[in-house]
């Protein structure tokens, strides 16, 4: 009896998976390109958009294109460069909040979003290895927020904040990209690849939070 339950729900799945007829190449970057580009920079402004999730899941369908490397190096690009303007745009919001009397709701915000212990030691590693740590905060889950207040705080020119940040934005992209390949060449279709891929993001992006509630 089971047996036939699992051969039937294997024959549904199978035919649900028939069914899913991806849209043409030219579609899919017509509305891709520019929807992961708005979609990276909105999360980048308002870190709420899983955007490491949506770089690996537009890898996968990169993957499976006709010329899988030109899409590939075009994900990359479109989400670095997003990534970096929605970076500048936060840290030049947080900088008239800095400047100013009243504050800014934009650098309330990110102080809600940096608990006081990560701050105090966002602080000390960006005393101690300066533009560099903007590199590594932005690859550690929930690291870019802390270092870029940490940053804000101690006044930090936007010159030399834009020097490390493009860095740590094409390190970043393509660290999420391996994660979306790692995923999708796993399984021959692209909707299974991009749930193994988010899947997968998500797992990495959540395993420090886990690790440090289980310590506690």
């Amino acid at each position: 009896m089971s047996g036939a339950l699992s051969d039937g729900l294997s024959a549904v799945a199978h035919t649900v998976s028939e069914a899913v007829v991806p849209p043409p190449e030219s579609t899919q970057q017509a509305l891709g390109y520019p929807s992961l580009f708005l979609l990276v920079v909105l999360g980048s402004l308002v870190p709420v958009v899983p955007t490491g999730a949506l770089v690996s899941g537009a890898a996968v369908v990169a993957l499976h294109q006709s010329l899988p490397v030109f899409a590939l190096l075009s994900v990359f690009g479109i989400a670095s460069l997003a990534a970096f303007l929605g970076d500048i745009g936060l840290y030049w919001l947080g900088r008239r909040g800095v400047g100013s009397k009243n504050g800014s709701r934009w650098l309330s915000a990110l102080r809600e979003r940096a608990a006081p212990e990560r701050l105090a030691q966002a602080d000390a590693r960006l005393r101690e290895h300066g533009v560099a740590v903007l590199v590594v905060s932005r690859l550690i889950p929930a690291g870019r927020i802390p270092v870029m207040l940490a940053c804000l705080l101690s006044r930090m020119r936007m010159r030399e904040f834009a020097r490390g940040d493009v860095l740590a934005c094409l390190a970043w992209a393509a660290v999420y990209q391996l994660l979306g390949v790692a995923g999708g060449s796993l399984f021959p279709r692209p909707w299974e690849g991009i749930a193994a891929a988010v899947a997968l993001t998500l797992l990495v992006s959540a395993a420090p939070s886990l690790w440090r509630r289980v310590r506690r």
